[in-house]
């Protein structure tokens, strides 16, 4: 089995941070955007697409600032996918980072997943 590449992905949106952090850390809230459905027992969560759906569990969740999942069906390594907000100290402007894992043949295809999902993030947030 191949090790995942780990790589990082920067989104300014034009948001409050708390508000983002709804969107990143409730079912509710990744369901408007991330998945078709999210359901959440304790600190696992289910993420549901048309016909598919994989569980995740949460790792830390940071008030206003971060929540760190990791795939059930990824447990024999390390990769996890990290959502977080950033604030730039002098601009303010707030930015959401985010971390994840690919096999080294699924990178540039996880980049555009995340891209296609941010964009309906920011759509439902009317932020540019």
């Amino acid at each position: 089995m191949s090790d995942k590449i780990k790589f990082e992905l920067e989104y300014p949106i034009q948001a409050s941070p708390q508000l983002l952090f709804q969107y990143i850390s409730t079912p509710s809230g990744l369901s408007e955007w991330f998945a078709d459905n999210v359901n959440s027992r304790g600190e696992l969560f289910t993420f549901i697409w048309d016909d598919s759906e994989e569980q995740a569990k949460l790792l830390t969740k940071k008030n206003g600032e971060r929540a760190k999942f990791k795939w059930l069906e990824s447990d024999g390594d390390q990769s996890y996918f990290e959502i977080r907000i950033q604030v730039d100290g002098i601009t303010k402007d707030v930015s959401l980072m985010i971390t994840d894992f690919a096999e080294d043949d699924e990178v540039e295809e996880t980049k555009m997943l995340w891209d296609n999902q941010i964009s309906d993030l920011k759509q439902i947030l009317g932020s540019s």
